[in-house]
Parts: C-alpha cells; sequence; structure tokens
C-alpha cells in the first residue's frame, strides 16, 4: 500500500440490500443461490451468520442505521407510506453520517432512501444523492412503453441488464468513485439497492438462472398454523395466496434467486471499480441488509406480522482494508445488529468515537473484527415490530442461541425451539413443561426493552404480561 494510502483515514463503502434473507447467499451454504462476489467479500473479510435487524421493516431499520439507537426511541414505528401517521427521524437528530462529514470526509449517497419523506439525504451529513426517482425518470424516458402485469409475484424484465435498476446503480457508484478519487478527501459512499425487494424481475440474463423444479422447500414452508397468532393466517388471505403449494411458490422463489444472482454480479462491478481505481486497500467495504423475505416461507409474502428468522436473521459482511486482524473468511457466530452495531463500529476504526453523542445504542464490533471474543459479549438479540398494512400488530423478539420468545400483545405468544426446530413451525409456548424457561425470557425481554427505552413495557398492564406471567396460553 503506498505510504499516502496509509497516511489517511480509511474509506468507508457501505452497501445494503433491501429484503435479503441470510440464508439466501452463496457463503451461507444453506440454500443454492449464487452469489459468487459476495461469498468472494466473505472469504477476504469476516461475516456475521447470526445478524439481526432491530425491526424488519424498511424505514424504521434505515433510520435506525443513522441515527445508531432503536427505531422506538425516537418514534420510528413504520414505513411512511400508507395513511398511518409518522413520526420520521428529523434532521436536526445526531447521525453518525454527520460526523463524518464535519470530520473531513467526503459524502454521497446512491439508491433506496426511506428515513424522511420530506428531506433527502444532503439533510443528514451526505454531499449528493442519487435517487430512486431519478432511476425511474430514466427508464420512462429511455423506456417508455415498458410495462409489468403479475403485480408483487414478479416476471423477467424487458429491459436490458445494463439498464436494470442493480446495473444503473452500480454504474452510478462506478462515476462517484471517481470523483471521490479526484476529490482528495477520505471518503463514504452508501449505495443502497431496492433489490430483491418484491416483485423481483430479472433481466433476462438471469431469469433463466433457477428452474423453479430445482427450488428446494424453505425450512419453514409447511406450516399448519396449529397455535399460531391468528394474524399470520390472515395475511395469506390479504395477499390472496391461500392454498399455494410449493409448486405455486417455487416460481417466486426462482425469481427471488435470480435478482439476488443479479444484485451480486452489480456488487461485483462496484468492487472491481474499487480496486481498478487503487482505493480498495484503504476501504472499509461494509455488506448487510435492512430485514429478509418470507417469499413463500410458512406460506407468507413480504415480511409483516412475523418475527421468524426468515426476516429478522440477515447477511452481514465487513472487509477491513489489507484483510483487517482477523483471519480473512471467519464466521464470527456472536449475535450481532447490522444496523444498530454499525454506527459505533465505523466511528470507532475511523477514531472518530470521541465525537459520539454518547447515546448510541448498539456496540462497536471491533473486537470481534480483531479475531477477539468478549467474555461479556451479548448472548441474546431483541428484535421489535409495530404493525402497518393491515392493523396495528405490536411484537417483541428474544431470540438466544437455543430460543425464541415472540411477546405478542394482543394475541398468543410464541416459543421455538431453534436447534430441533429451526423451520419454527412448532409453537411451544403453551406447553408446560416450558413454563419456567418462558419466564426467563419473558423477564429477560422486559429487562432490554427497559434499558433501551421502549415505551410498550412503560405501563402495568404490558408489564404484567411480562413479569407477572399475565397472559393467556394457546387458544
Amino acid at each position: 500500500m503506498p505510504d499516502s494510502m496509509k497516511e489517511r483515514k480509511p474509506n468507508v463503502l457501505l452497501i445494503t440490500a433491501d429484503q435479503l434473507r441470510e440464508d439466501c447467499v452463496g457463503f451461507s451454504g444453506k440454500y443454492p443461490v449464487r452469489t459468487p462476489n459476495l461469498d468472494r467479500m466473505s472469504e477476504q473479510g469476516v461475516s456475521f451468520p447470526h445478524a439481526y435487524s432491530v425491526l424488519p421493516v424498511c424505514s424504521p431499520a434505515r433510520q435506525s442505521l443513522l441515527r445508531g439507537r432503536r427505531p422506538e426511541t425516537f418514534g420510528a414505528l413504520w414505513n411512511y407510506s400508507g395513511a398511518l401517521p409518522v413520526t420520521a427521524l428529523p434532521p436536526e437528530s445526531y447521525t453518525w453520517t454527520r460526523t463524518l462529514a464535519e470530520s473531513g470526509y467526503a459524502t454521497a449517497y446512491l439508491g433506496k432512501w426511506g428515513v424522511n419523506p420530506v428531506h433527502d439525504p444532503t439533510a443528514y451529513g451526505y454531499e449528493s444523492y442519487v435517487s430512486e426517482a431519478d432511476y425511474r425518470d430514466f427508464v420512462s424516458q429511455k423506456h417508455p412503453d415498458v410495462r409489468y402485469e403479475n403485480g408483487f409475484f414478479g416476471e423477467e424484465s424487458p429491459l436490458p441488464l445494463e439498464d436494470a435498476e442493480t446495473h444503473w446503480f452500480a454504474a452510478r457508484a462506478g462515476e462517484t468513485l471517481e470523483r471521490l478519487r479526484d476529490d482528495g478527501r477520505p471518503w463514504h459512499l452508501a449505495l443502497h439497492f431496492s433489490e430483491p425487494h418484491l416483485p423481483c424481475r430479472p433481466s433476462v440474463l438471469f431469469a433463466g438462472m433457477y428452474d423453479a423444479a430445482d427450488i428446494p422447500e424453505w425450512a419453514g414452508f409447511r406450516e399448519t398454523f396449529a397455535d399460531k397468532p391468528y394474524i399470520q393466517r390472515q395475511q395469506l388471505e390479504s395477499w390472496g395466496v391461500t392454498g399455494y403449494g410449493w409448486q405455486d411458490w417455487a416460481p417466486i422463489v426462482a425469481r427471488y434467486y435470480a435478482v439476488i444472482s443479479q444484485l451480486d454480479d452489480a456488487i461485483g462491478l462496484v468492487m472491481g471499480t474499487l480496486e481498478r481505481l487503487g482505493m480498495a486497500d484503504n476501504t472499509i467495504v461494509i455488506f448487510t441488509a435492512d430485514h429478509g423475505d418470507m417469499c413463500g416461507s410458512h406460506g407468507m409474502m413480504d415480511k409483516h406480522y412475523i418475527m421468524y428468522d426468515d426476516v429478522v436473521r440477515v447477511p452481514l459482511i465487513i472487509r477491513m482494508p489489507g484483510g483487517g486482524e482477523a483471519e480473512s473468511g471467519w464466521r464470527c457466530e456472536q449475535f450481532v445488529y447490522n444496523f444498530l452495531d454499525l454506527p459505533p463500529t465505523i466511528l470507532e476504526l475511523l477514531d472518530l468515537q470521541t465525537r459520539d453523542p454518547g447515546d448510541l445504542q448498539g456496540r462497536s464490533l471491533r473486537p470481534l473484527l480483531a479475531g477477539e471474543e468478549p467474555a461479556d459479549w451479548r448472548d441474546a438479540v431483541v428484535s421489535t415490530y409495530n404493525g402497518q398494512q393491515f392493523g396495528l400488530y405490536t411484537q417483541r423478539m428474544i431470540r438466544t442461541a437455543d430460543w425464541k420468545y415472540i411477546w405478542n400483545l394482543s394475541d398468543v405468544d410464541e416459543l421455538y425451539d431453534m436447534v430441533g426446530d429451526p423451520g419454527e413451525l412448532v409453537n411451544l409456548s403453551g406447553k408446560a413443561e416450558h413454563a419456567e424457561l418462558l419466564a426467563v425470557l419473558r423477564k429477560r425481554l422486559y429487562e432490554q426493552l427497559s434499558s433501551d427505552g421502549d415505551a410498550i413495557v412503560a405501563n402495568e398492564w404490558t408489564r404484567r404480561q411480562l413479569l407477572q406471567g399475565a397472559k393467556l396460553g394457546r387458544i
């Protein structure tokens, strides 16, 4: 590495996908999805197979990433689309991106936003912004006659690959990297892809990559909904997928795989540009997703009203300049939060933690990136949900290595044996033999929510559910 590069603070390239499951990247080894570029990134860095979203919905998760706190603590409860009133992260809030800008970093934002319906990224510390609206304008001018007919279920896209949203943004990212190189300052580039969020519309080069006949069922596919909350079965009615068998879902999943492979190809172009410009050896590269996708698991679409690992567990890779201190290709098995832990991690890696306002709720991953495993590292994660599309519905989840407990405030709770039942098909919350375990997990969940300032436990009625077991069992 040239001495001039060693003297500079490292650059930060943050790449996110929208609605990408942890088990749908090649290096997870779980499903036959081909992602050679992400696999290479994982071989060069550290991957976290137990990374979790704090709230598996786009806007609250993305606001949490910028603010560095749980969404509920500043009012980010659901997406700001639709009729429900919304409290979006105000631009005067602290964001780590503004800390970078104030510390001399050039900053640029491309792709999906979802943080505030009025203010764009330039109000939060970014100097430039290429939006999804810019891409839509491009398509409407170049391909004015393009129409789609299959709604959220997806279909092959008639657009040439270079005009697909994945590759259009990869090209814009390449142009931005060239500009940032010429700028001379250390830089931070955020590239937020909207794929593989439904509807999945792969371009022709990827649309035929996966044969529906070869797509295996999800571990959670054979759902009976016995002893499950009402809202889960209702989702099938709401989406119009009641009675779908695997023969109906397999083509949809094949398109999901295809768009993931297409996204991987676009990421490969960006990484190739980074290397070609000679900046790879001084750039921290981070890849993750805001949340996962059901895509037929448990018979459901999208991500709402459930806290299955299908939607709360996400891929996370961090590649340090020069490989970092940990052995390349290391899979760190500790529980981490992708968006909540990234702000303190980035600030510490850039030696900017003294500029931290002191109220970030995540924990720096720096020791894990160095190959350490602190004895006091968390042994559980908590995720939350507040409802939106089909009515408000409040959930809080705690996940340990062996168990998952889901507190459904207005329906039966859920308890899953994550070792014996990784597909989360059998709800054990009403079993007498698990009563003691349930009480322990409820108390742990209460303590974490209380510590984090979640107002849902700030009244006696909800506290009684968790601390006194004042909750009906399976109905």
